[in-house]
């Protein structure tokens, strides 16, 4: 019996070694995460939003003051969820980084992570991103329970849950900069 190996399964085979391999396994689970986050999120159907009407959560800023929720109340507001292992929230990073140097000015960019504050850090730093990190510091309302990261909610003024997302996205798309103005207008 005669085995044929073409070229794609040696390729194959050599990305499941590399997959297997702890120092090739996370820049290649960013690398095909980068090929997810080509997709802008979708807007969810109005009749289907959630509405966020509970604001009264506790964050903690990298200097250790805490900083209520309820600050954003009443504005766009951009709340993600990530860590500096997750390899979709790595490939993400690059557009939500865009997106936020466009419209820090209009839009509350919340970003939360529970890694410790000096690994966030040095992660921001390390990859030149200049938005702020918070960690949360009380219980979070029922309706952003996050079981998965990324997972990134876009809240309009009065507390609809506008986008919905779970996993890496393009963040930086036409489609979510006409979202957001949209939202702005309003």
């Amino acid at each position: 019996m005669k085995t044929n190996f073409s070229t794609k399964n040696i390729l194959f085979i050599v990305v499941i070694v590399l997959l297997l391999i702890p120092q090739t396994r996370h820049p290649i689970q960013v690398w095909l995460n980068k090929g997810l986050a080509l997709f802008s999120p979708a807007v969810v159907d109005e009749n289907k939003q959630a509405v966020l009407t509970d604001y009264k959560w506790a964050l903690q800023t990298k200097s250790g003051q805490i900083v209520s929720f309820e600050q954003s109340q009443g504005k766009v507001v951009l709340l993600n969820f990530w860590a500096t292992w997750c390899a979709p929230c790595i490939a993400e990073m690059p557009s939500l980084q865009l997106l936020y140097e466009d419209y820090k000015d209009k839009v509350d960019f919340v970003f939360v992570s529970s890694d410790p504050p000096e690994k966030v850090e040095d992660f921001l730093k390390k990859e030149g991103y200049t938005f702020e990190n918070y960690r949360i510091k009380s219980q979070l309302p029922d309706l952003l329970d996050v079981t998965n990261i990324p997972r990134t909610f876009l809240i309009d003024q009065s507390g609809h849950i506008i986008i919905d997302k779970t996993g890496a996205a393009n963040w930086n798309s036409e489609s979510v900069r006409t979202t957001i103005d949209a939202s702005l207008n309003r």
